[in-house]
């Protein structure tokens, strides 16, 4: 137990909650209060998984998630895991990831590539950088998704040389066309096996009466240009691994990878195609980063770990300075309701909405992932938002909503005033700060209301999560 002294304020609990986690419950805010703030960092960056559904559980109900071949399938798949982990920093992590190696479903066809991919982001996400660009560049779904299985000696393409370039380490302007065709020669014969191209296009890549087989990483040395390349200003029989080692330990791609960081962590950054412009918004943040990704040879969880810790970071200047993705409302508000109990057919009616707010995971719209911020909202998705967030968090049948509406009457104390049934929603709704005129409002909704009934508190938590404070984080 650490002394109240030490203890982390609940504000900053829940303002790291939001960020390295979906949010927190009342349980778990309390929790992360009572530790040092240091001591709730490292347990979040270190927890491992020990509650999601087991997959085998899931298949039983599910036959479409034993194979994963329709996106719903892979998708709805990887929801179970983020809302029913008890480990949601890794989670949140891998949809990061997801969000800079933006690879799409839509093109893969299937869907276990996908999923292998995310097992791969899973492992090492978090570990060294230069590590994780080499598992990406032997990843089947990411080589299949830009072509390299169509990059060979003597004919090149361009597509994975460029985008690792471009968008996955360094950004435009620190590169040449060069630099993109030598990146790219080192990469020749890096393909996969277990397919056939032609099959593929005909979309009856390698089907059996069980599914789809699962694409391996293959590494064809009669197709490897084994000649000499210069990259970067220097010169030598590069191969793959030689170019990532290249990549790494140019400033340019710590600088890149930490921007990433601040824009998905801590606040909306200008939209990535605007970066070789405009400096960052926060240099002294991107330092703090970099100067860990140097000192701890290039980790990720270094970075997250620095970056935590900051000034920047803890500064209430930085509270609720990002728009909710899609993604992170949906697991958010399902968490906050509950969760899944067992296998639902919800996971498929939250995959869909999600795709109607904005963010259809698996499904990006373009190499460049999804841009986020604003972008998020517009008079369409905000209908959406809304309407998902009320109808989960209100739904009485639920039982994680019955208990949640038990802990804020108990909270609300007995008799309960307007405003402490409204302060209990609030702390109850992972101790969400709202300003004071939408204070104002919610309290004299629940005075014109003068009902503390099951049914007047669900209607005040809609009311709660339609305002425009919960569609931040």
């Amino acid at each position: 137990m650490t002394t109240t002294e030490s203890r982390t304020d609940q504000s900053l609990a829940a303002h790291l909650l939001r960020r390295a986690a979906f949010g927190g419950t009342t349980q778990e805010l309390d929790h992360f209060a009572n530790l040092t703030y240091e001591k709730a960092v490292d347990e979040l960056l270190n927890a491992e998984d020990s509650t999601s559904i087991p997959q085998d559980v899931i298949r039983r109900y599910h036959i479409d998630q034993s194979d994963l071949r329709t996106r719903p399938s892979s998708s709805g798949n990887w929801l179970y895991h983020m809302v029913t982990t008890d480990a949601p920093f890794p989670e949140k992590v891998n949809l990061f990831w997801h969000r800079v190696f933006a690879t799409a479903q839509t093109k893969l066809i299937q869907g276990k590539a996908m999923s292998t991919q995310l097992d791969m982001l899973r492992e090492f996400g978090l570990g060294k950088f230069d590590e994780l660009l080499l598992q990406l560049s032997k990843n089947p779904a990411m080589l299949m998704f830009l072509d390299n299985q169509d990059n060979h000696k003597g004919s090149i393409n361009e597509n994975y040389g460029r985008e690792i370039l471009e968008l996955f380490s360094m950004g435009v302007g620190n590169y040449t066309e060069e630099d993109i065709k030598e990146c790219s020669r080192a990469f020749t014969g890096w393909t996969v096996e277990n397919t056939d191209y032609m099959a593929l296009k005909m979309r009856n890549n390698t089907m059996r009466p069980y599914g789809y087989v699962n694409w391996q990483f293959k590494f064809d040395p009669e197709d490897h240009d084994n000649g000499e390349k210069t990259f970067l200003g220097e010169t030598g029989n590069f191969n793959g691994e030689d170019i990532i080692a290249l990549i790494c330990k140019n400033p340019a791609t710590a600088g890149f990878v930490a921007r990433h960081l601040y824009h998905y962590f801590v606040a909306d950054e200008f939209p990535v195609p605007q970066w070789p412009h405009f400096e960052p918004k926060d240099p002294v943040a991107i330092k703090v980063m970099t100067d860990a990704y140097f000192e701890s040879g290039y980790s990720i969880k270094a970075m997250l770990r620095a970056l935590f810790l900051s000034d920047s970071f803890k500064s209430q200047a930085s509270w609720n300075a990002r728009v909710k993705s899609p993604i992170e409302l949906i697991v958010g508000t399902v968490r906050l309701a509950g969760g899944y109990d067992g296998p639902s057919q919800d996971v498929y009616g939250h995959i869909v909405a999600s795709g109607y707010m904005g963010q259809d995971i698996y499904a990006p719209p373009s190499v460049e992932g999804w841009m986020g911020g604003t972008d998020w909202i517009s008079t369409g998705s905000m209908v959406q938002r809304v309407n998902f967030a009320g109808g989960v968090i209100g739904n009485l049948d639920n039982d994680g909503v019955m208990a949640l509406i038990s802990t804020i009457k108990s909270d609300a104390g007995s008799p309960s005033t307007s405003e402490s049934l409204v302060r209990s929603c609030l702390k109850n709704l992972g101790n969400l700060e709202v300003s004071d005129e939408t204070l104002v409002g919610l309290v004299q909704f629940a005075i014109n209301a003068d009902d503390t009934s099951d049914q007047a508190i669900a209607s005040l938590l809609q009311l709660i999560v339609a305002t425009r404070e919960y569609q931040f984080v």
